[in-house]
């Protein structure tokens, strides 16, 4: 954990050396922060095929991007995000929690609307599992995030790196502030490589969020 926490780090303080090397002559590079809450679920198919069913979990977001301009409004916007996850089973008693460092990077378009911008964007992101826990009947327990599944290991195991689709619809106002729906779309299966059956599952929700452009 120490060594993610560490690269992330290092992530968020390459940030304005990455973009002072992207940037072009459409405009200023221009950082900003932006938190808010997480509504995530996890979907797939159990070992049988059918679709599993959670029901959503609140969590939350937070950390820094910077905004590179590429054109006449747009930009692509790299960033360092914490990102809580998860998700509640169907009888409300079992719960999976889910915390990453994730970082996204997201083609922004920002026409001009009223006095301020409308926020239309999408892009990847790479997640990496830092802490987890699954509460079973009130008693929780420890997640284990591995590449391989270990057969003689009775806790979950899920595999570290995630990895989707972010798409960000919002309005920034005149004076940076700004308002901004988020979808996020998991594409990488989290069981872990060797798990005993075919079940898939994926990280799945949406979000909203505050920011503010410095």
């Amino acid at each position: 954990m120490k060594k993610l926490i560490m690269a992330a780090a290092i992530g968020l303080f390459s940030l304005p050396a990455l973009a002072q090397t992207m940037t072009v002559n459409t405009g200023r590079t221009t950082f900003g922060i932006r938190a808010g809450v997480n509504f995530q679920t996890l979907n797939g198919e159990d070992a049988d095929g059918n679709e599993l069913e959670y029901n959503i979990s609140t969590g939350f977001h937070a950390g820094l991007n910077a905004e590179i301009p590429v054109g006449s409004g747009f930009y692509v916007q790299p960033g360092v995000m914490y990102s809580l996850k998860g998700a509640e089973l169907a009888n409300n008693r079992n719960k999976i929690r889910l915390s990453y460092v994730e970082v996204p990077v997201n083609l922004v378009y920002k026409p001009i609307l009223g006095t301020g911008n409308m926020i239309l964007g999408f892009g990847p992101y790479v997640g990496f599992g830092v802490d987890g826990k699954y509460e079973v009947n009130n008693t929780g327990r420890d997640i284990d995030f591995v590449g391989e599944y270990e057969p003689n290991n009775n806790t979950l195991q899920l595999r570290r790196l995630d990895g989707g689709a972010n798409f960000l619809a919002g309005y920034e106002f005149a004076n940076k502030v700004s308002f901004q729906l988020n979808a996020q779309l998991g594409l990488l299966n989290i069981r872990p490589e060797n798990y005993p059956n075919d079940s898939k599952l994926k990280n799945t929700g949406f979000g909203v969020s505050l920011g503010y452009r410095f």
